[in-house]
């Protein structure tokens, strides 16, 4: 299905609209340490943090996808046989199952087309834009400027009485399901992880504003939703046969409030060479530490 990826470009544009200028520094990483892990084809699939888009090198614009993402870096550390990141910012569980297309509206296959049966590693990170991800910080950055003291964007997502977002992670369940059933198919040999997403707001407090414009009693509460999201997928990879790499727990203290050589997600005016919002080279890094630490567990 070839799907252009407006939200996700109405949603960086108008992020840009909200700072005035976006800076990136380069970072130099090293690769982790070799570990002993699966050796053979490893097959990457996920989003935009899988990706890592901005992070030097970009080696696929259409996905803004990076050479130092943490797949990358874990394929070496690894010595994989063979290596294939189909990772794509922007990328929903429908992308992974059906295809879609990239931010040049260049159409893609499934991603899990990659997967084959000689495949020895598989990594999914996805679920964040099943979600609505890059819309709830935009919607949650402009509600703050309007008052941010309170919880403009927590009263606008529970209105009724009902949590709109923990409705959206129920409903991404069986969508992620369905991702990790079609993995198990299509590789029934390989050992499958699932990473989630790391802390993007302090995992204590009420944040930073205005330097990451979200308002401080919506802090908690996006906190919150970001730790239901991770706990899905930690659920779903249990009840499906697959491995979940803790990813968040590694990154506290590196949150998009902290200064930019410890933080590993960037705010909303990067200091980093990263998208707003997303992991830099250092998160990527961390991540792949993570990971690597997982499958030698």
């Amino acid at each position: 299905m070839n799907r252009p990826r407006l939200p996700l470009l109405r949603s960086a544009t108008r992020l840009a609209a909200l700072a005035l200028a976006t800076a990136g520094v380069l970072l130099t990483v090293a690769t982790p340490a070799s570990a002993a892990v699966p050796a053979g084809r490893y097959v990457a699939l996920g989003d935009s943090y899988t990706s890592g888009p901005l992070v030097p090198t970009q080696v696929d614009l259409n996905c803004l996808r990076s050479n130092r993402n943490y797949p990358s870096l874990v394929a070496t550390a690894a010595g994989s046989s063979s290596f294939a990141d189909v990772s794509c910012s922007g990328a929903t569980t429908e992308d992974i199952l059906s295809g879609g297309s990239g931010a040049l509206g260049i159409a893609l296959p499934p991603q899990l087309s990659a997967v084959t049966s000689n495949t020895a590693l598989v990594t999914v990170q996805i679920g964040g834009n099943d979600i609505g991800f890059s819309g709830i910080i935009t919607d949650c950055a402009e509600a703050s400027l309007s008052s941010p003291l309170g919880s403009p964007c927590k009263n606008r997502f529970t209105a009724g009485g009902v949590d709109q977002l923990q409705a959206r992670i129920v409903a991404a369940t069986p969508k992620v399901t369905a991702v990790l059933q079609a993995v198990r198919r299509a590789a029934p040999s390989a050992r499958v992880v699932v990473l989630g997403y790391p802390a993007i707001l302090p995992d204590t407090g009420y944040g930073c504003w205005p330097v990451v414009p979200i308002a401080y009693q919506d802090v908690p509460y996006l906190r919150g939703v970001e730790k239901s999201l991770n706990a899905m997928l930690a659920s779903a990879a249990n009840a499906n046969g697959a491995t979940y790499a803790d990813v968040y727990t590694p990154s506290i203290g590196r949150d998009t409030c902290k200064s930019s050589g410890t933080r590993w997600v960037e705010g909303l005016v990067p200091q980093n060479a990263a998208a707003p919002f997303h992991p830099n080279a250092r998160g990527e890094q961390g991540m792949a530490t993570a990971l690597l630490a997982k499958l030698n567990s």
